[in-house]
């Protein structure tokens, strides 16, 4: 059986995500001790309890569903002794990708996400922008739809059919009549701190480009699709500079299933909060064997 494993972004998060895993061993509680260690706050409070509107916020969101993708698909291959043949992970979550490979270290994933969550949050402030979810638009009219006055730009590349364009708050709204003029019946402005992936997180770059630079990176035990190139790649030094470029580049997200599908991918599995890939996957690839782990439940329930 050929396994791909897949990691969620920000979206995907709830209060009490991760709890279940944390209460069941000390192995898995012990990570978020690391964690909130070298993030200077209680990363297990904030995911198990909330308030929500605490965790939707950037510098929490990430962390908290890192670490729980992360302890997720260390359970998953402990208890199934699986082998993925490649993986990738949506915005943040490819940095979850990179450190199941062995890429990097789980501390030095807490720190390149401490980093990158602030200084994404500090880019928002910087450059105030927002996100919106457009569907059934074609590439062509989602060209139309960003040629407004102003930046906007598409971000995710999610699915046929399934686009979110990141800009200038007036650039968006304009964005978003246009869709509507041409005939797009469903818009969905998103409730986001700052416009990621666009030219508006370019202050988030310089911050990001050092710590990034001054942890050691390995070669990946296995190969990674990157949302930059969505092309699969185990080289340490490509990895840290896509790393740094998708700040401010799309996530190519229908692509990069597309490229891992080419390897003859039976199941695709999908570890953390929620099932978005998941369901993106069924609109990529129609015929698509997808699981969900997040929790000790549903990793007990698998088949391998």
């Amino acid at each position: 059986m050929k396994y791909s494993i897949l990691f969620p972004g920000q979206g995907s998060q709830y209060v009490g995500m991760g709890k279940e895993f944390s209460d069941y061993n000390s192995s898995s509680k012990n990570k978020y001790e690391i964690a909130s260690e070298i993030l200077g706050f209680n990363l297990s409070d904030i995911s198990f309890n909330g308030p929500e509107e605490q965790l939707k916020n950037t510098q929490f969101t990430q962390p908290a569903i890192f670490v729980h993708s992360y302890i997720a698909a260390l359970e998953l291959k402990y208890k199934h002794n699986i082998k993925f043949i490649a993986g990738a992970g949506h915005s943040l979550g490819e940095i979850t990708a990179l450190t199941v490979a062995n890429s990097i270290s789980f501390e030095d994933a807490v720190k390149i996400i401490k980093v990158r969550s602030n200084s994404m949050a500090d880019a928002g402030s910087i450059n105030p922008g927002t996100m919106a979810a457009i569907f059934g638009a074609t590439d062509i009219q989602i060209k139309e739809i960003c040629a407004q006055e102003g930046i906007v730009v598409p971000a995710n590349l999610n699915a046929p059919g399934q686009i979110v364009i990141s800009g200038e708050f007036d650039a968006v709204n304009s964005a978003l009549n246009t869709a509507k003029l041409i005939g797009i019946r469903r818009v969905i402005p998103l409730n986001v701190s700052g416009a990621f992936h666009s030219p508006l997180m370019s202050s988030a770059r310089k911050k990001l480009s050092k710590v990034v630079n001054s942890i050691s990176f390995k070669n990946a035990e296995f190969p990674i699709v990157q949302n930059v190139t969505a092309e699969l790649t185990v080289d340490k030094e490509e990895i840290k500079q896509n790393l740094i470029s998708q700040l401010e580049s799309p996530v190519r997200w229908n692509e990069s299933i597309n490229r891992i599908n080419e390897l003859g991918v039976e199941q695709y599995v999908e570890c953390g909060p929620g099932k978005v890939l998941s369901g993106l996957n069924r609109r990529i690839l129609k015929n698509s064997v997808n699981f969900s782990i997040g929790t000790p439940k549903e990793i007990d329930e698998f088949k391998s």
